[in-house]
């Protein structure tokens, strides 16, 4: 199969600058796609373009991920309503550190015969004389051209008062970003999601017009759930792939809570399961819904490529312990991770241990009461680490702090609790 025909039926293909792409992409292309660093780290939302550089990579072409340290002090307007909040240049540098440590999970930078490449804009526009830049580069576009793009014109309607200059010149330095890959690199494709084609048509008119080369711009969908709902956000917060900002169970779970109507798209568009692998799941999701077998190939997959064989561990110990399952091989930060949303409370050892059961939880909040306390224990309501207690004379020992620090305390089947001990 074609290159392009494997994204189409991948749901990776919107639309291509010029159709010869086909017969270019049948000899090794240099190709880049640029990552905006808003934050310092990567989210799922950006996982399709990871994906596209990957697959080109794998295919024996040459990728540039671009990090726009220059871009993002400016913000590209694409697919916004309002203006970005500027940001600072210590900031931006921050979050370009996490962005590279992002990236290079997923592309081979120490590949002996195809390395990927990593470049940040900044270090060839922070020495860019102003003067230079208007007479050489701004001086090749037009602004009747410039108005016309997709993202200006949303920008222009917004209520806040319209578009400043500073996110109207945004397609020229995108546009000149591909202009120095081009000649530095000898980069031909740039890759971007849909909301892209204006600064992803604006770098290949300016290499045509200043080069006289024909070099191309292929894009893909942005990913929409059957809602309608962007891609990579959950309840209103976005999925990270770092996990200090979402734990391994949350991003875990995200996939795992995929809709029907949804997973086997998302397994097209972000796993590498071969075409029988997911017409396999997909005869699951229609004979047996209920096993959600496909949920779990996507959440198995994406968790074992962004955080590893110990993130993937983790996550799914996660799943058991909520469930009731046991808590064996997770340390005290993990157990805080999966339960941070829980309620919690820390006490000190002297308080805890080898104190009656019931009294700890009534010292810490658990229940409203002693003497609440005393019938949860009594009628074997309370369970500590998932195990229930039996014993209506139990005390607490230092043993049941695992790490020395936090004991998971449950009434019920999904009353969870976290007692902490104080340092």
């Amino acid at each position: 199969m074609k290159f392009l025909d494997t994204l189409k039926s991948r749901h990776l293909f919107e639309a291509v600058t010029n159709p010869e792409l086909e017969n270019a992409l049948a000899k090794p292309l240099t190709v880049y796609a640029g990552f905006d660093p808003t934050s310092d780290s990567l989210q799922a939302g950006n996982f399709v373009t990871i994906q596209m550089l990957a697959r080109l990579q794998r295919a024996g072409h040459r990728v540039i991920a671009l990090v726009g340290g220059a871009t993002g002090l400016i913000g590209d307007p694409s697919g916004k309503s309002v203006e970005r909040k500027m940001l600072t240049v210590d900031q931006v540098e921050y979050n370009v550190q996490g962005i590279k440590e992002n990236l290079s999970r997923f592309l081979h930078f120490d590949d002996p015969v195809n390395p990927a490449i990593l470049v940040n804009n900044y270090d060839w526009y922070k020495n860019v004389s102003a003067i230079n830049f208007l007479r050489d580069i701004c001086v090749n576009f037009r602004v009747p051209a410039m108005l016309a793009k997709e993202s200006v014109k949303k920008r222009l309607e917004a209520t806040d008062g319209g578009m400043t200059f500073t996110e109207f010149s945004y397609q020229i330095l995108q546009g000149y970003d591909y202009l120095h890959l081009f000649d530095n690199y000898g980069c031909t494709l740039e890759v971007g999601g849909a909301d892209q084609w204006g600064n992803i048509t604006a770098g290949t008119d300016l290499v045509h017009r200043l080069r006289g080369t024909e070099v191309y711009g292929l894009t893909f969908p942005l990913v929409c759930d059957s809602t309608g709902k962007k891609f990579g956000k959950s309840e209103g917060n976005a999925i990270f792939l770092d996990s200090r900002k979402t734990p391994y169970y949350d991003f875990y779970q995200f996939f795992m809570r995929s809709m029907d109507a949804d997973v086997i798209r998302y397994l097209k568009i972000f796993t590498f399961k071969s075409d029988e692998e997911i017409a396999s799941l997909e005869e699951s999701l229609r004979n047996a819904p209920e096993k959600r077998e496909a949920q779990q190939a996507l959440a198995d997959e994406m968790t074992l490529m962004v955080h590893g064989e110990t993130g993937l561990r983790i996550a799914k110990q996660a799943t058991s312990a909520l469930f009731g399952g046991s808590l064996d091989g997770l340390t005290a930060d993990d157990l805080e991770k999966i339960f941070s949303t829980v309620k919690s409370a820390s006490l000190s050892a002297d308080a805890v241990v080898n104190k009656p059961a019931y009294d700890v939880i009534a010292d810490a909040g658990m229940v409203a009461s002693k003497g609440e306390a005393r019938r949860l224990v009594q009628q074997g309501g309370l369970s500590i680490n998932n195990n229930k207690v039996t014993d209506k004379a139990r005390v607490f020992s230092a043993d049941d702090f695992i790490g020395g620090r936090v004991a998971v305390l449950r009434s019920g089947k999904k009353n969870y609790f976290l007692l902490k001990l104080c340092p």
